[in-house]
């Protein structure tokens, strides 16, 4: 017999022809997906992994974590050290070399001035250097110029007037070495041993070493012991002949006392008054 023909309208479809693969197929649907999540979480630990380390294991020797790097920071350059000062320790000044001797013969400063003083005798003067010595004669003349104006001097108080020029003079103030000092001192009968001033005929003389060490008996720098020598020498030319004594311990010394030979319990005084005005005196000696 032949085969029998579908009925007309009625054709089969691949579903119905394929049952059991019909029941399997939702399956394998599902297993698709399900397989690209566990592989998207297989990745994914794979990616934890790599970022966090291997998995611990029981068998796994402990590690040590590496030391955490502090992020670095600049340090700071060090300052550089300021060179050490090559200043000199503190030392006494060297006092200036006075030379014993010289040429003999002396500078006049070519210099004058107004009289200071308002009363008595005017007396001009003229200042003279010896030569060969380091020492201006135009500077040492404008300072006993400044010494015989100081308020506590002889002109200030009346005593006479002096004024500074460079020829006909009255009287002359001569600086000199020890040794011109002596010989100059000598024509007078004085005997100044190399170390003492004195007053002459026509003038003073000025030993160069007072001049510039001053007095070992004297409390004040050699400036000021200019001022006592000006002060006692020309006091002789104002007419104060004799010297003086100590008028009593403690009290200024006299301008007019011999004070490099001893203060005998005085105090050390350049000027022939006092800051009152008042005159420094004392016993009369020969």
């Amino acid at each position: 017999m032949g085969k029998r023909a579908a009925p007309a309208g009625r054709r089969r479809t691949p579903s119905s022809r394929r049952t059991g693969g019909d029941r399997r197929g939702p399956a394998r649907r599902l297993a698709l997906p399900t397989l690209v999540l566990m592989t998207g979480a297989l990745g994914a630990g794979v990616a934890l992994a790599h970022f966090n380390g291997p998995p611990a294991t029981a068998s796994a020797a402990p590690t040590t974590a590496a030391p955490t790097r502090r992020a670095a920071t600049a340090k700071p350059k060090p300052r550089p050290t300021p060179p050490k000062s090559r200043s000199t320790p503190r030392t006494t000044p060297r006092k200036p070399t006075v030379p014993q001797s010289g040429a003999g013969t002396f500078t006049t400063a070519q210099a004058s001035g107004a009289a200071v003083g308002d009363n008595g005798v005017l007396r001009r003067y003229r200042v003279q250097v010896e030569n060969g010595i380091a020492l201006s004669a135009r500077e040492t003349a404008a300072e006993i110029q400044e010494i015989l104006a100081h308020p506590r001097g002889w002109a200030a108080h009346g005593r006479g007037r002096f004024q500074l020029v460079s020829e006909n003079a009255d009287f002359v103030i001569r600086i000199a070495t020890p040794d011109t000092a002596d010989a100059l001192c000598a024509r007078q009968g004085l005997n100044t041993r190399g170390e003492l001033n004195c007053e002459t005929t026509d003038g003073v003389v000025v030993n160069l070493r007072r001049w510039m060490l001053g007095s070992p008996t004297f409390a004040g720098p050699p400036t000021e012991y200019r001022h006592l020598i000006i002060n006692h020498e020309v006091g002789h030319e104002i007419g104060i002949r004799q010297h003086m004594d100590c008028p009593g311990p403690g009290k200024l010394a006299p301008a007019m006392m011999q004070q490099i030979k001893g203060l005998n319990g005085c105090r050390s005084n350049a000027f022939p008054y006092d800051e009152d005005g008042n005159y420094i005196t004392g016993p009369i000696v020969s």
